[in-house]
């Protein structure tokens, strides 16, 4: 099988810096993020009187922003977040009491978080099963903590199932691929249930979009 998106090598401080400046124009005065919904999320079925009710699905697999732009691609999904799970609670505090990582606490390794994407979608026009098809195409799943030039236990593969048939279908899609051989080793993607979800700081939302970019490979990360 061949993989569509490369690795995305860390950024220096500078530019870290630079991105943080661009991030604060996007924070509203109360202290909540812009958030970028796609046109389709109408929450309403075409053509239909009655109310969409959206599913959503969670996924890592290594660097947030190529994930994020491979799913954006398919049809029926409404809206993507990208942010950091499956890890501990991180220190920050923020209005209404909560605590979000930060980037720069996800890449220490020591937070336990993985760069993950939230991915709301109509399971009228795509399923579970069609996002599941996508995860194993845009990254291998076959190497432990690792994408590319990117290493670390933040960009491991994984999947956080949000119901019992999401996780009954992930086991049963990873059983399929591993009696197809479809890979030459075997298949290390955590299959775990879904935890607090920490959106991440808004530069990082739709960032190839923002950049004019379809993938990670050539871009600093």
């Amino acid at each position: 099988m061949t993989f569509s998106m490369g690795g995305c090598p860390k950024k220096d401080a500078g530019n870290m810096r630079d991105l943080e400046k661009q991030q604060t124009a996007s924070v509203e005065p109360n202290g909540s993020v812009q958030s970028e919904v796609r046109s389709e999320d109408s929450g309403k079925a075409e053509g239909a009187g009655e109310s969409v009710k959206y599913e959503k699905a969670t996924f890592a697999a290594g660097c947030f922003w190529g994930v994020e732009a491979s799913f954006r691609a398919v049809e029926g999904v409404v809206s993507t977040t990208v942010g950091y799970t499956g890890g501990r609670r991180a220190t920050r505090p923020l209005a209404g009491g909560r605590a979000n990582p930060t980037y720069q606490q996800v890449c220490t390794g020591k937070t336990g978080h993985a760069e993950a994407v939230e991915v709301i979608y109509d399971p009228n026009k795509v399923s579970f099963e069609d996002l599941l098809a996508v995860f194993w195409k845009i990254h291998d799943p076959t190497i432990l903590n690792r994408q590319g030039p990117d290493v670390g236990t933040q960009y491991r593969s994984a999947i956080f199932h949000h119901t019992p048939e999401q996780q009954a279908l992930a086991k049963a899609s990873v059983e399929k691929l591993e009696k197809d051989r479809v890979f030459k080793r075997p298949i290390v993607t955590q299959i775990v249930p879904a935890a607090s979800f920490y959106k991440a700081e808004e530069y990082h939302q739709r960032y190839l979009e923002k950049q004019g970019k379809n993938t990670c490979s050539s871009t600093v990360h």
